[in-house]
């Protein structure tokens, strides 16, 4: 069985990996990118119905089959350079960071520098925010604190704000040099040196409760060094804690959202992910969000702490006033 989460980075990479092979064979095609013959005829049997607004013929990609070969006769305009708006440069990079671990992409290495670059431009562009498919509305305080970060990395000031710190449930006051903004995954985040922390850190900008430029100048350490973000944000830490979860179908959400190291499909439409986190009492806040549909294989007190943690809220919540 084939995860949407698996087709669809491959579906992504096919048009251009046929583009530049054309008359490849079926069997070849499926090999390099790790399936069998039968899924890639699915793969390209979905491609015949993509394409541009209108959906028409001549808006739809065109594949030709030649005995057991296949070519693009029509690429719906892919070939085309875009100017992006901010929701298709968020859009373009959670593209590229599937592509980039897809099989079959000739040059990983390439892909790399492109999402670097793209990520850098559209941080530079001090993009306002994108709204994705159903969300809450922003707190009204988030537009003015957006626009005092951006204005802060602009002119080189530092920057006194108010974070709050998602892994650890915790709301801080802090002043920061800031270094760059960024989008990554579809988030804006400023670069900065953190006097409180000592060092160089990412902050999300939904998450800057309050901020206020400061009359000094941004003055990081000359030793402070950008962030590689060629490989993405996260990064596994020798000896991080790691935990094996079990997901069910309406859970599977976890495995795109979060950075995993493996997945294993189950049956039933359930996966396995083996998933590192940094803080303890963060991963358990997120397993009781799930309710039942995960299951903690590993590390057993891992288990046990959620076990805990819910049993305390069933008694508390039994001896609440009924309303």
């Amino acid at each position: 069985m084939t995860s949407a989460g698996q087709r669809l980075p491959r579906l992504l990479a096919l048009v251009p990996y046929l583009l530049s092979r054309p008359g490849i064979r079926i069997e070849e095609a499926a090999a390099d990118f790790g399936v069998g013959p039968q899924q890639l005829r699915r793969d390209l049997e979905l491609l015949w119905m993509c394409g541009l607004p209108g959906y028409g013929p001549g808006d739809l990609i065109d594949l030709s089959f030649d005995s057991d070969t296949i070519t693009v006769t029509y690429d719906a305009g892919m070939r085309r350079p875009l100017q992006l708006t901010a929701s298709e440069a968020t859009a373009l990079l959670v593209a590229l960071r599937a592509l980039a671990d897809t099989s079959g992409v000739a040059d990983t290495d390439a892909v790399q520098r492109a999402l670097a670059k793209v990520e850098d431009a559209a941080g530079q562009a001090h993009p306002a925010g994108v709204v994705v498919g159903l969300q809450e509305p922003e707190p009204e305080s988030t537009p003015q604190a957006r626009s005092a970060v951006q204005q802060a990395a602009a002119q080189g000031r530092a920057l006194r704000m108010r974070y709050y710190t998602a892994s650890r449930d915790r709301v801080s006051d802090r002043v920061v040099d800031p270094m760059r903004l960024l989008l990554l995954d579809g988030h804006n985040y400023l670069e900065a040196w953190c006097r409180s922390a000592g060092g160089v850190r990412m902050f999300r900008l939904d998450r800057v409760d309050a901020a206020e430029v400061l009359d000094e100048p941004a003055e990081p350490p000359a030793d402070a060094q950008p962030t590689d973000v060629s490989g993405g944000l996260f990064h596994p830490v020798p000896g991080q804690p790691a935990a094996v979860l079990e997901l069910e179908p309406d859970a599977r959400w976890v495995a795109e959202y979060y950075p995993v190291d493996e997945v294993t499909e189950l049956d039933a439409g359930r996966v396995r992910v083996r998933m590192r986190y940094a803080d303890e009492d963060w991963m358990v806040r997120l397993l009781l969000g799930l309710g039942g549909q995960v299951r903690v294989a590993e590390p057993a007190d891992l288990a046990a702490q959620v076990r805990r943690r819910a049993e305390a809220a069933l008694q508390r919540a039994r001896h609440s006033p009924s309303t």
